[in-house]
C-alpha cells in the first residue's frame, strides 16, 4: 500500500483532524461570537415534529445556559438545526470565528421523543461546552466531555442504541488515479480536492497522481 502526501497552489495547509464516525454525534471544531442566541431552524411542518424540536430546542438551551453558569463561561451565539440525516443523533461545531452550531436527526427524534431529548440533546451540549472549557485539542468522547455528561446529570455514553435497521448504511465511492509506480484508489473528498486544484504525490515515487488507472500495472490501493 503506498502513501500519498498532499500539495496545495494555496500554500501549506494543516490537515484538519478527523475525529471518525460517531452514531451517538459528531464534534467538529471550528465556529462561536458572543451574542444572543438564533433561532432554530426546523425543516418539517408536522405539527408533532415542530413539537418535539421545540422541546429539544427548549432543552438545549436550558442545559447550555447551566452548564456555562457552572462553569463561569460566557453564553455565544448558538444556531440549531433538525436537518442532520443518515445514522448520526447529533453534530455539534465550535470554534472561534462562527456561531456554534448544533444539528440534529429529526427522524430519530420523532421515531424516539423523549429519549432522544434526554440522551441526545445533553450529548451535544456536553461536546460545546468542553470545546469552549478545554479547547479543541481534547478528545470527543474524553474525560472532559464525560464530566460535562455527569453534571448534566447524563450517562456518558458515546454512541447511541436507537433502531437503525430502517436507515440505509452510507457507501464510499471510489476514485481510481494512478502515479509512475503504481495505481491508487482515493476517496471522493480527495478526488473532490483534485478536482479543485490540489495535487497529490505518491510517496514512493514521488510523481502526481493522475486519473484513471495505469496502461499496465498492478493494482495498489492507497487510500
Amino acid at each position: 500500500m503506498w502513501r500519498i502526501q498532499m500539495l496545495s497552489r494555496r500554500g501549506p495547509r494543516a490537515a484538519a483532524q478527523r475525529w471518525g464516525r460517531r452514531p451517538q454525534g459528531e464534534i467538529l471544531p471550528d465556529f462561536p461570537q458572543i451574542g444572543a442566541y438564533m433561532e432554530p431552524a426546523i425543516v418539517r411542518t408536522d405539527q408533532s415534529d415542530l413539537m418535539l424540536q421545540a422541546q429539544a430546542t427548549e432543552q438545549t438551551r436550558k442545559l447550555l445556559q447551566q452548564a456555562l453558569a457552572r462553569l463561569n463561561l460566557r453564553a455565544r451565539e448558538l444556531e440549531i438545526r433538525f436537518d442532520l440525516r443518515g445514522r448520526a443523533a447529533g453534530q455539534a461545531r465550535c470554534g472561534s470565528r462562527d456561531p456554534w452550531l448544533i444539528r440534529y436527526n429529526a427522524v430519530l427524534l420523532r421515531e424516539n421523543g423523549e429519549r432522544f431529548i434526554a440522551e441526545t440533546v445533553p450529548h451535544e451540549v456536553a461536546h460545546l461546552v468542553a470545546y469552549h472549557r478545554h479547547g479543541p485539542r481534547i478528545r470527543p468522547h474524553g474525560p472532559e466531555w464525560q464530566a460535562i455528561m455527569g453534571q448534566l446529570g447524563a450517562t456518558p455514553e458515546r454512541c447511541h442504541q436507537y433502531d437503525l435497521s430502517h436507515v440505509p448504511r452510507r457507501t464510499t465511492r471510489v476514485y481510481t488515479y494512478h502515479c509512475a509506480c503504481g495505481e491508487h484508489q482515493l476517496t471522493s473528498i480527495r478526488h473532490r480536492r483534485i478536482l479543485a486544484g490540489r495535487t497529490y504525490l505518491c510517496r514512493r515515487c514521488a510523481k502526481p497522481l493522475r486519473p484513471g488507472a495505469p496502461a499496465s500495472s498492478p493494482t495498489t490501493p492507497s487510500d
